[in-house]
């Protein structure tokens, strides 16, 4: 049974409660650090940590008045402290308490992807050792080309989800920052130990340098992350669609006995969840645009960087462990018809073997470009005139000067193709 992860738990990070109580905790630890200095007094500290609180709304109500956030949080912080609020904020800039803030945000977000991500991993894991063996045909362009395995497939999509948890793994170390250094980072009223106290105390590392804020090139790699995993899950989602397709059918989503497919068709059972998928990976690569956009900012800082990130970074986060969610549901219950893979495979009449063909004649002694024309007119008879391309093979007065039946017959056999399937697998330690 899937451990089923809920969408409000990524939701609760980008709240505004959460983001105002992660941007408390920032301004504590530097009071405590400032303490620690002698700048402020130890008592102050104790009655800031014991009495800072806020209320949502109320930071709203003063937002209006100052139209700032980040004064209006302060200000409803300071109703709750008293006269010792005056020591909280010493030598910071909004966006020390920002960005700082949202280091760790981004952090829990990472934290909840990377979870989904490994789930998803078990997933194919377990469905891929399942169908190791079971011959499916591969496709080029859409066309038949050789066999392949099913199991293969999912082995493919784990790989390329081994890779999605490296690359968030990276993006996490990337964001997971902070800085406390004043109004163009030069620490000009703030000693460099209360950024080193609040980030070890947060589980962040200090940027090495930054200017009013820390530098956007760290969330664009996050998002365009992002964007890569959502793609993965679009590649997964396109080729199960195709799978599902009428004329294929050789895997479908899982329809329930209550499930009703149609308004208007009863006969319907649509892939909607994968459809749903590859939309939404549109979203997350579009975003990822928007956050390259924000890299760029005038001199030591701009805010136009701000309003696109208060949409992006939750949407993205929120969207990408949805679709995990999705992604896992589909896979672990997705219908799997191996006779009809067999079916399909063998629907051209064993063309798909015309290179182990043209492989033994050259073998033999052939030439390659004539024995490629050789296969290629016994081919050609079959996808224009429907012969049979087994016994054209048999009968071609070229290709009989170098191969018997039983040696033509021994290219059709679909399992030839695949004995290095093990080998593969044993790659992943499967």
């Amino acid at each position: 049974m899937i451990e089923r992860y809920t969408r409000e738990e990524m939701g609760h990070i980008w709240s505004e409660r959460n983001e105002f109580q992660q941007m408390l905790e920032v301004e504590i630890l530097a009071c405590e650090a400032q303490a620690q200095l002698g700048n402020i007094p130890k008592e102050a500290v104790k009655v800031i940590r014991e009495k800072a609180d806020f209320e949502v709304e109320r930071i709203h109500e003063i937002e209006k008045e100052t139209n700032h956030d980040i004064i209006s949080f302060l200000t409803a912080v300071g109703e709750y402290v008293g006269d010792e609020a005056k020591y909280i904020h010493l030598g910071m800039t909004s966006t020390d308490v920002k960005d700082t803030a949202m280091g760790v945000m981004m952090k829990q977000a990472c934290d909840i992807i990377l979870r989904d991500l490994h789930t998803f991993h078990d997933v194919l894991k377990r469905r891929a050792v399942e169908f190791k063996h079971t011959p499916i045909i591969g496709r080029t362009h859409g066309i038949h080309a050789e066999p392949t395995t099913f199991g293969l497939k999912m082995l493919l999509w784990m790989a390329e989800i081994e890779r999605d948890i490296e690359r968030l793994e990276h993006a996490k170390k990337v964001v997971a920052v902070g800085k406390l250094s004043g109004a163009v980072g030069t620490y000009s009223v703030i000693d460099p130990a209360v950024e080193k106290y609040v980030c070890e105390k947060l589980e962040l590392t200090p940027v090495k340098i930054a200017t009013q804020v820390v530098q956007r090139d760290r969330h664009a790699e996050l998002c365009t992350t992002l964007a890569i995993i959502a793609s993965t899950l679009d590649k997964i989602a396109l080729e199960v669609r195709h799978l599902q397709r009428t004329e294929v059918r050789e895997a479908e989503e899982y329809f329930s006995p209550k499930q009703k497919g149609s308004s208007a068709m009863p006969h319907k059972r649509n892939p909607i969840t994968c459809e749903r998928i590859c939309g939404l990976a549109r979203v997350v690569r579009g975003n990822a645009q928007a956050a390259l956009e924000d890299v760029a900012l005038w001199h030591e800082r701009d805010i136009s960087h701000s309003s696109v990130e208060r949409v992006i970074l939750p949407d993205s986060t929120i969207t990408v462990d949805y679709m995990l969610s999705l992604a896992t549901k589909v896979i672990d219950k997705l219908l799997v018809y191996p006779d009809k893979m067999m079916q399909d495979l063998n629907l051209t009449g064993g063309l798909i073997y015309s290179q182990r063909i043209l492989t033994a004649l050259v073998d033999k002694g052939a030439f390659r470009d004539q024995a490629y024309r050789w296969v290629q007119r016994n081919a050609m008879a079959r996808w224009l005139e429907g012969k049979d391309f087994n016994k054209g093979l048999k009968n071609d007065e070229d290709i009989k000067k170098y191969l018997t039946d039983e040696e033509i017959d021994a290219c059709f056999d679909p399992h030839a193709t695949l004995m290095h399937v093990d080998e593969i697998f044993a790659r992943f330690g499967l």
